[in-house]
């Protein structure tokens, strides 16, 4: 699985770096690979056990496939729990690749971006209890997401909906963990999306269009 991934980056990237003419038809890719990085600011609201919490989400992505995030939850003061705790982690949108390459792309802007936008995340998030200090628990987070554009194209504002579970490890000693060790949660936010050029992977000069 890792190599078909690599091969699939290689191979998106020297399309990318080749460029196209006009008459070659539209362009799928929505600005996708206008750059080879993607970098995505957003603030929003996370859904959780007893209230929800402000939530600021920072990510970075290579050729809209694979990338890492950072979200920061806080309940300022509120019932939430935890009341506010940092994840990170790292994500993995496995569509995208696979249907442009394969011309499957449907050609509506918001359809495309928004299945290709489909991911899987995983990683970590360092907790505070309500009665404790930042980081007093650390958690597993797993969850999905997808993501749909409002300006029809890959820069721009888009509205994002990640949902999972965080499990910490005194949750897999007991028999009925409380919110604080195992609970599930939904993010909604809007956040800005911008593609640019990286320069990750040099594979010539001239950029796809």
């Amino acid at each position: 699985m890792p190599s078909l991934l690599v091969s699939l980056l290689a191979a998106a990237a020297s399309v990318s770096a080749a460029g196209t003419s006009a008459g070659q038809g539209p362009d799928t890719t929505h600005g996708r690979v206008d750059g080879d990085l993607d970098l995505v600011v957003g603030t929003g609201v996370t859904v959780g056990p007893r209230a929800p919490r402000a939530a600021f989400d920072l990510r970075l992505r290579y050729l809209e496939t694979a990338g890492l995030f950072f979200t920061y939850e806080e309940g300022f003061g509120g019932p939430a729990e935890p009341v506010r705790l940092l994840a990170f982690g790292t994500e993995v949108r496995p569509l995208f690749l696979p249907k442009w390459l394969s011309g499957l792309e449907t050609g509506s802007a918001w359809l495309d971006l928004a299945i290709d936008s489909i991911g899987v995340e995983l990683g970590g998030a360092a907790l505070e209890p309500a009665s404790g200090s930042f980081g007093a628990r650390f958690a597993l987070q797993l969850g999905g997401s997808v993501e749909v554009p409002l300006f029809g194209r890959a820069s721009g504002l888009w509205l994002g909906f990640h949902g999972g579970a965080r499990w910490s490890d005194v949750a897999l000693a007991r028999e009925a963990p409380t919110a604080l060790e195992r609970s599930g949660y939904l993010q909604i936010t809007i956040s800005w999306h911008q593609v640019f050029e990286g320069h990750l992977v040099d594979v010539g000069d001239a950029r796809r269009r």
